[in-house]
């Protein structure tokens, strides 16, 4: 087997909690941060701490604005996340496909 793809693993993506949120903006357009705590069943504290470092890693864009006098926050995916999504679910096929058992 080849370890390579496994050290190649975007450290940033591959925290389960950073893999879901990055899941569920790869799905969407954009999310609020309200949609993607109740999609991800995580607290407010959670999910802005993985936030923040997918935003510091340029693969979260995130503006705040109002709706209805109320403060909004959406998150999306930014073209270099996309890239980079892309390129670790391109990773979890190889290593996928070098270890299925025959």
């Amino acid at each position: 087997m080849n370890p390579e793809p496994f050290l190649q693993l975007d450290r940033v993506i591959h925290e389960k909690g950073r893999l879901a949120i990055m899941s569920a903006l790869a799905a969407s357009n954009e999310l609020s941060f309200t949609e993607l705590r109740g999609l991800l069943a995580m607290t407010d504290g959670n999910l802005t701490t993985h936030i923040r470092t997918l935003q510091e890693a340029g693969y979260v864009g995130v503006t705040k604005s109002f709706r209805d006098s109320r403060p909004l926050t959406t998150c999306t995916l930014t073209k270099a996340g996309r890239d980079a999504f892309a390129a670790y679910l391109g990773l979890l096929e190889q290593i996928v496909a070098q270890t299925k058992i025959l």
